[in-house]
């Protein structure tokens, strides 16, 4: 009688047996054999990315990161393939010196409808092209020819909240108006249409559930793509789709569309600029992306001077006095050297975009004092870090203008509210001089003469962008 012999538990059994020896394997490599085994951090940091996505997705990351340098010091391992750097010296290097290092995959989950954007192509060349139209809106010279249209706008934004304060007799959430604000000036300068943001005066601006869908992209920047990070972001997906965020998604569509379709060539506008290069679906997702970039960072520094402004009345009556003083010797209030410095401070403090920006190591590897970090490594620097560099900026949490008076050159080099070098922020020109009219308008027309805080903080989800718990600054204003 012939007897039959089957193999498939044996199969089953040594299965069960190799796949924990090779989980074990990988950890032990990640751990001891690995390129960047010799760089310090937590061991559950090199053993897995899941433990950097996790503080990304809570909003601590950044906070984190920053105690774990006091630990490690300047140079840590943050994932098995990730370093963060507490070191301003990397900045040339990493962002600056020949074109930078090129952008990693995560800054992919910013495309918008499937596709790249100026801000999330990762390298130089995908860029350029649609850079280079419309790089001259962006110039010093071309923003001042526009600065009445963007006055116009401020003084609106300005005007809007002190309405608010007496309609409501309630305090002003003044980071919705700031937003406000931001999409206002953005598209009345840009694409020479207003959005019409500030006439609203709704509870939240129109598109901010827009603005906040991309903003909730950063809760998943560093969840790595894979079986568990696609279902996830799938599922972050579904369940932050509502009726809200379709209307306003649908209602940005429709703006864009409509500005795409009935552009005027040679106009000047950036739709046009942008129809002479490329598509009009990309140009259109071009203008979504402004629309987002433009609102949200430039919105969240506008309220955080603000809010500091009200938290310190000799700030806010010193900024006053200048402006004042300027004004009656027929000096331009905007150029004044203690309102460049609130402006300065506010960026420093405001944590609009804290989290690290990371970049890829190109072919041959880089050296940075005494590390040797190979092709593909994923290194970068924050804000957060270098903006509270004590040795750079004494009393780092401390609200000083005046230290912008005479800047160091280290804190020159630290300051990275826009990032450095060739993908430092297209539109940083622009955005500085909307923070620097809002604040100067403010100081003028006194809006903020008694003004008091219904918060002592503001606490804000370390994301790519950051979002304010509660999605409010709120300021009591006299009316």
């Amino acid at each position: 009688m012939a007897t039959t012999i089957t193999l498939q538990p044996w199969i089953g059994g040594a299965a069960a047996l190799l796949l924990p020896a090779l989980i074990v394997l990988r950890c032990m490599y990640r751990l001891y054999v690995h390129p960047l085994s010799v760089v310090p951090g937590p061991k559950v940091a090199a053993l897995t990315s899941l433990w950097l996505a996790y503080h990304t997705y809570v909003g601590d990351e950044s906070s984190v990161i920053f105690d774990l340098h006091k630990k490690y010091g300047p140079i840590i391992r943050v994932a098995p393939n990730d370093v963060d750097i507490d070191d301003g010296d990397a900045v040339d290097p990493i962002y600056v010196a020949q074109g930078g290092f090129p952008k990693t995959p995560q800054y992919s989950k910013f495309d918008i409808d499937g596709h790249t954007t100026i801000f999330s192509s990762l390298t130089l060349p995908v860029r350029a092209q649609r850079a280079k139209a419309v790089a001259p809106l962006f110039s010093t010279a071309s923003i001042r020819n526009a600065n009445a249209k963007l006055e116009q706008v401020v003084d609106d934004f300005v005007r809007r909240m002190r309405t608010e304060a007496a309609r409501t007799g309630q305090p002003v959430n003044v980071l919705n108006a700031a937003r406000s604000m931001a999409i206002d000036a953005v598209s009345s300068y840009l694409f020479q249409q207003q959005y019409g943001a500030i006439g609203e005066q709704t509870s939240a601006m129109s598109a901010s559930p827009f603005v906040d869908a991309y903003v909730g992209v950063g809760a998943f920047f560093n969840l790595l793509p894979g079986i568990i990070g696609d279902f996830v972001q799938t599922m972050a997906d579904h369940w932050a789709t509502n009726a809200k965020t379709e209307a306003a998604f649908q209602l940005m569509d429709r703006f864009t569309n409509q500005l795409v379709s009935s552009s005027v060539p040679k106009s000047g506008s950036y739709q046009s600029r942008l129809l002479e290069q490329v598509s009009p679906q990309q140009s259109q997702i071009e203008l979504k992306d402004v629309c987002f970039a433009g609102t949200d960072s430039t919105s969240m520094n506008t309220a955080t001077i603000m809010w500091y402004l009200t938290k310190y009345p000799g700030i806010y009556n010193r900024l006053r006095e200048e402006v004042r003083q300027r004004i009656a010797n027929n000096e331009d209030p905007a150029t004044g050297p203690y309102l460049r410095g609130v402006v300065r401070e506010g960026l420093r403090l405001s944590w609009a975009n804290p989290t690290r920006l990371p970049r890829m190591v190109p072919k041959g590897g880089w050296q940075f004092k005494g590390h040797f970090f190979p092709e593909g490594t994923s290194v970068g620097i924050s804000a957060f870090q270098l903006h509270q560099d004590a040795i750079v900026f004494p009393e780092p949490h401390n609200f000083q203008p005046e230290r912008w008076e005479n800047p160091t050159d280290a804190m020159l080099t630290n300051f990275f509210a826009f990032g450095k070098g060739s993908r430092t922020c297209i539109a940083k020109n622009l955005a500085m001089v909307e923070l620097t009219l809002a604040t100067m308008k403010v100081a003028e027309t006194d809006i903020l003469r008694d003004a008091e805080l219904v918060t002592d903080r503001i606490e804000i989800k370390e994301w790519f962008n950051s979002r304010v718990r509660g999605e409010e600054i709120l300021i009591r204003i006299k009316s």
